[in-house]
């Protein structure tokens, strides 16, 4: 049985009239999107339509989902909220803070020593506010949400933008900040944008080497990093419907690489079949008594330009196995085109590692069509010419695995099996060499490949695959070896071929598990202790941010002007510094290190205004913080693109930056800075971003006044005493406007339970 199957059956119970109403305002047929929107407002049955990327609503999410990392600071927040229990179903999965080494049984031993005072902390705090706690090795917070807690037409946010995964079982699953879920933990309403929608019709039908991971790849090339900003991307058609649920998993999964809001398919047999497989009879039936709710109306479908904002085609039939890459997911090649490619940019052809795992690619079917190419090149007398490394998406899916034999192909190729976890996807890798700095190539089913994400070093090319391309090229060695055309020199000195990989979609015996990693919650937790050492460098409790003075806020010195890409990984570093999450000021000593100074081209180097001398950006805002000067960071397109940690606003807000001013931002950033009561500017002339030099000093008028849709003023003022002024624009409603005088969102909830 499912976890949470009244709340489930209480969803489905009012999708009928909720989607009736909101038919009535919106006067047309609807997208899956929109229905599933409309039926999780705040305020019940729809009573008026909503202007697409404009409108803000609130909505109530049915579930929230935290991993390790980002929940120690959601729960710190959620501490202070004056409650006794979350307000909506909720859990904790253990999967960012166990390292890649040597392989899962010392890894995990080695993880859960380290990190023991951070566990004890989640496990109690869950325990006693009725949330769901995963062990660590349970598995992949994504996996594991897919395989218990996802179901069709639900709502849920998560501290981690690949919560998205969820839409591969017909959700709108939401990335968000902690504070965004210390909301809803709180029993508030969730506030959102109202989207603009894309969508994606998917004709033909996979075959060959093409995988649901090379769809993804593919959108991700056509749409860029930042094309799907403020827009939800549903998937539909004929492809759509031939895919497995978790291959469609897949594809949600890495719409974040797009800055999509989120991504879904309409509810169909696959995630029935999944449904099924995962023990939750009770969710599909639930789910086919409302089907026709679960996916758009006919009409959408057939004329979808009609009802989307923009509509991408893909013949799934002519669609080629892709390879994303380097140092950013969007710069897509097809893999016949990878030799001339590599060639014409200078990347280093041969292949050290390739890396089979991560929330995107761990499934079952992942594991299995991966391990089909490895059966052939131990019978084809092959052996791989890089390292190979797996991290199983759950316990569930590595003891199936290891049962059916997969795991043990994997083995006899020399394959290294690391723990059901993250691993070297946030660069939780203790990889050999890494600190040489060396350039290098690896080939990986992960999301993301920034630089410096896996292994720490600059010059790792990393190149985005689905499991079964990387296992091939990891066989080859050779980043430029196409499967469907290349042969390869066996042992015996012939050439041979792979053929295209095979797998099962669901295991032909069942799933299986002897201890999946849940400890369920105290149903009453009100004696449970929640210890934190005021002497521990892993857990720090939150004090509360200063309400704003009142004023225009003058005097800001420069802090950076980030040239480039600065995404979360360079505003707040994961790897070594995922050990910190829970404490806010030591891990505010990674605060942009890895942002490019416009000024020297140097990363963590940038002038201190106070001693004329270059240093690093922590220390820097430290001692602007001591002297009382608050500070500016200034940013290019896309800022805070990638991961949702929220620990990229709070660094900042700690260290006493004031704003955040730059030519556009990723949605979660933008939001992660709201709530923390800071400035989040763009400019209204992108060029003005040519006027900020490195030892100017910033007034921001017009806060006395600070109102929606209404800019504010930048006077900069210039170490040769002349002076600029510049408008600055914003996008803060009401609310949001509250949240910035008041300190940030959590301050008005400690306000309100403090007068309840």
């Amino acid at each position: 049985m499912a976890f949470d199957i009244d709340m489930i059956k209480k969803v489905y119970a009012q999708y009928g009239e909720r989607i009736a109403a909101a038919r009535k305002v919106v006067n047309r047929p609807l997208t899956l999107t929109e229905k599933i929107l409309y039926t999780h407002l705040w305020d019940g049955n729809a009573t008026q339509g909503y202007e697409r990327g404009a409108s803000y609503v609130d909505f109530a999410p049915d579930r929230v989902a935290m991993q390790d990392a980002t929940a120690q600071m959601a729960l710190l927040q959620f501490m202070q909220a004056g409650r006794s229990r979350v307000a909506v179903p909720s859990t904790v999965h253990c999967d960012h803070l166990i390292r890649a080494k040597e392989g899962a049984e010392k890894d995990l031993a080695v993880a859960t020593t380290e990190s023991k005072e951070v566990f004890d902390f989640l496990a109690s705090v869950s325990n006693k506010y009725g949330i769901g706690f995963w062990k660590p090795g349970a598995g992949i917070i994504h996996q594991v949400v897919l395989e218990n807690y996802a179901f069709p037409g639900g709502m849920m946010i998560g501290t981690d933008s690949h919560t998205v995964n969820a839409g591969g079982l017909g959700m709108l699953a939401i990335g968000v900040g902690g504070a965004d879920a210390c909301d809803v933990m709180a029993g508030l309403p969730w506030e959102l944008k109202f989207p603009k929608l894309i969508g994606v019709k998917l004709t033909g039908k996979l075959n060959g080497w093409t995988a649901p991971k090379d769809v993804i790849l593919k959108v991700a090339g056509i749409l860029t990093v930042k094309g799907g900003t403020g827009c939800i991307v549903e998937y539909f058609g004929e492809g759509a419907q031939s895919m497995s649920c978790t291959g469609k998993g897949t594809i949600c999964n890495m719409g974040a690489e797009i800055g999509a809001t989120t991504s879904t398919f309409g509810y169909d047999e696959s995630m029935e079949r999944y449904l099924r497989a995962t023990n939750r009879a009770d969710v599909a039936d639930a789910a086919n008594a409302v089907k026709e709710h679960l996916t758009a109306d006919p009409e959408v479908y057939a004329d979808p330009e009609s009802y989307f904002d923009q509509v991408v085609e893909i013949n799934l039939s002519e669609l080629e196995p892709h390879l994303n890459g380097p140092f950013t997911p969007d710069l897509a090649t097809p893999v016949s085109k990878m030799k001339e490619e590599a060639a014409k940019n200078g990347w280093p052809l041969k292949v050290e590692w390739g890396l089979i795992g991560s929330c995107t690619n761990s499934s079952y079917e992942d594991l299995s069509r991966a391990a089909s190419v490895a059966k052939q090149a131990i019978e084809k007398g092959l052996v791989t010419k890089a390292e190979f490394g797996i991290n199983p998406g759950s316990e569930q899916v590595r003891y199936t695995a290891e049962r059916d034999g997969l795991l043990d192909t994997f083995t006899d190729l020399d394959a290294t099996i690391f723990t059901n976890a993250c691993g070297p996807c946030i660069g939780m890798w203790a990889r050999v060499g890494a600190e040489k700095a060396e350039k290098n190539t690896i080939v990986h089913s992960f999301n993301r490949n920034f630089a410096k994400r896996a292994d720490g070093n600059p010059n790792t090319y990393a190149f985005v695959a689905s499991p079964e391309l990387v296992a091939a090229i990891a066989i080859s060695g050779d980043l430029s070896f196409n499967p469907i055309t290349d042969t390869l020199v066996n042992n015996k000195g012939e050439a041979v071929k792979l053929d295209p990989p095979s797998g099962d979609e669901l295991p032909q015996k069942g799933f299986d598990v002897e201890d999946p990693g849940y400890q369920a919650p105290a149903e009453d937790g009100s004696n449970v202790v929640v210890a934190v050492s005021p002497t521990s460098d892993r857990l720090q409790l939150l004090d509360p941010f200063p309400a704003w003075e009142g004023t225009d806020v003058t005097g800001l010195k420069l802090l950076i002007k980030a040239k480039g890409k600065c995404t979360t990984d360079h505003i707040s570093m994961a790897g070594p510094w995922l050990k910190y999450r829970g404490h806010l000021d030591n891990i505010s000593n990674n605060l942009l290190i890895g942002a490019v100074n416009f000024f020297n081209e140097q990363t963590d180097s940038v002038k201190n205004q106070l001693t004329n001398e270059y240093g690093p950006v922590p220390a820097t805002q430290r001692d602007y913080k001591a002297a009382g000067i608050g500070s500016i960071v200034v940013g290019d397109e896309n800022y805070g693109e990638g991961s949702s940690r929220e620990h990229a606003a709070m660094e900042p807000r700690h260290l006493g930056v004031r704003a955040v001013l730059v030519k556009s931002f990723a949605r979660i950033h933008e939001t992660n800075l709201k709530k923390q009561g800071m400035l989040a500017l763009t400019f209204v002339d992108k060029d003005d971003y040519n006027k900020i030099l490195e030892d100017d000093t910033f007034d921001i008028v017009g806060l006395t006044e600070f109102a929606p849709n209404k800019p504010l003023t930048l006077v900069i003022h210039h170490a040769d005493g002349s002076v600029d002024e510049i408008q600055v624009n914003h996008s803060y409603n009401e609310q949001q406007i509250g949240w910035f005088r008041a300190g940030g969102a959590l301050n008005i909830i400690r306000q309100s339970q403090a007068s309840a």
